[in-house]
């Protein structure tokens, strides 16, 4: 499938997933694996440990190293054969790091959707919402960022990875650790009533989606 179809694919996909996710209550379905209704608690809590340096704090600071440590190479070994063979692959996984958890982070601040953790079925006071929705004219309460999952785009932008390969089994292999180091950090949130199902599945949908602009830019100025 060409990049232009499966930019075009995946926007139609990311829409599905907004609207199903909008007009139905299966957030709550899969929420509420995570919440103990007896104690009205999550069953981590959120600074339990080693849960948040690893899924949380850890995870961050390992993406910004290793894009740190790939922008060095890059730098570094820009003349070397095997540096110039994967260079637009590099610069990939680079920007990706860089415009998926910004454009996610972006979106965050504008949509007004709250965590689970805030929304009146768990305790909180902001009620149930589609994002495309306004809250009642007599909501006062202060606006909220957690729509999309912005920690998850950071493993998310690791997506990237699947271009950086020539060979189809390796490309499979970096997707697949892509999606566990991503997956592991969305669920965390998860668990600790940070983020619906929704919030994840919507980041990855938009990170594969930026990506693939990405890489269509990086394709098109390489052919100039």
């Amino acid at each position: 499938m060409s990049i232009n179809k499966q930019i075009v694919l995946t926007t139609i996909v990311l829409i599905v997933t907004i609207i199903f996710f909008g007009i139905n209550d299966f957030d709550l379905s899969v929420q509420n694996m995570f919440f103990n209704t007896k104690t009205h608690m999550w069953i981590l809590h959120p600074y339990a440990q080693p849960y948040k340096m690893i899924f949380y704090t850890g995870a961050k600071r390992s993406l910004i190293a290793f894009a740190l440590i790939l922008l060095l190479i890059l730098i570094i070994y820009r003349k070397t054969q095997i540096i110039k063979t994967y260079k637009k692959g590099i610069i990939l996984i680079l920007l990706s790091a860089i415009f998926v958890p910004s454009i996610t982070g972006i979106l965050k601040s504008h949509t007004n959707m709250p965590c689970p953790k805030d929304e009146v079925p768990y305790g909180g006071l902001y009620p149930r919402t589609a994002v495309w929705e306004c809250y009642p004219e007599d909501f006062k309460l202060p606006q909220t960022k957690c729509w999309p999952a912005g920690h998850a785009s950071g493993g998310f932008a690791l997506l990237s990875l699947f271009f950086l390969f020539k060979k189809r089994k390796n490309r499979f292999i970096a997707l697949g650790i892509s999606l566990s180091i991503a997956w592991s950090m969305g669920l965390y949130k998860m668990i600790i009533g940070d983020h619906f199902l929704s919030h994840t599945l919507i980041t990855m949908i938009l990170a594969w989606l930026i990506i693939l602009i990405l890489q269509k830019i990086i394709n098109f100025k390489s052919n100039l």
